[in-house]
């Protein structure tokens, strides 16, 4: 399990060294000492990996690094997006973030949290649903890619309204890269503190059997503690 530690204080379960992730694509624990060093460059140098949630860093390492062997042993579909979910302060954001910096270049992730959708929703409007959909593409000549976003705590935001009509703006915005995951193979990635029930309360059962086939389900142990210290 990777503990992010924020200073200290927080006594978490160290990893079980009867456990040995390894892989023929990359060296387990040496990717850990590069997502330490990046961690201080970002977080600052107060910022380390302790003992615990090395499996959760070791399936988003065969799925950011494309082990293609682990992945098939793992159930793991590259063609799918990641959904990391956890308890409050586990780290989701954080891990998420710094896969960017270990991951291939055709891979990479934009973040982007979802409450800062939603400021963007009050200020701009409908367009906003069509940023994060059907003009979320980059062009490199003649090919349009699509753009992975990794759309950070859903479910902070709340149901919005715009000049009186009120959107779901995150069911809208998954709804239609859904469609575009079917027709253009594009992923999205999100961090989220709910459960499968929540997240269909939230934003209804349409939304939650897209998740489904949108994504691997990768998830924090519920005794994770908070490393915000």
């Amino acid at each position: 399990m990777l503990g992010i530690a924020w200073g200290g204080g927080c006594f978490c379960d160290m990893e079980d060294e009867t456990i040995i992730y390894h892989s023929n694509k990359f060296p387990f624990h040496e990717c850990i000492s590069i997502l330490e060093h990046a961690g201080k460059k970002i977080y600052g140098e107060h910022f380390k990996i302790v003992g615990g949630d090395h499996e959760v860093i070791f399936k988003l390492l065969v799925y950011f690094l494309r082990d293609e062997e682990k992945a098939k042993e793992l159930g793991i579909d590259h063609k799918k997006g990641i959904l990391l979910t956890g308890p409050i302060g586990c780290g989701k954001t954080s891990l998420m973030n710094l896969m960017r910096y270990i991951s291939a270049a055709f891979t990479h992730h934009i973040m982007i949290s979802c409450r800062e959708i939603s400021f963007q929703f009050i200020r701009d409007g409908y367009s906003v649903i069509q940023k994060y959909s059907n003009e979320s593409f980059r062009f490199r000549g003649s090919d349009k890619e699509p753009k992975i976003y990794c759309f950070d705590d859903l479910g902070v935001e709340n149901n919005l309204k715009y000049y009186g009509n009120e959107c779901n703006v995150m069911a809208e915005i998954l709804l239609s890269r859904y469609d575009l995951f079917i027709s253009c193979s594009m992923l999205t990635h999100i961090t989220t503190n709910l459960n499968s029930t929540e997240i269909e309360e939230l934003y209804g059962n349409r939304v939650r059997s897209r998740l489904r086939s949108m994504f691997n389900l990768i998830g924090f142990k519920s005794t994770s503690c908070d490393k915000r210290v």
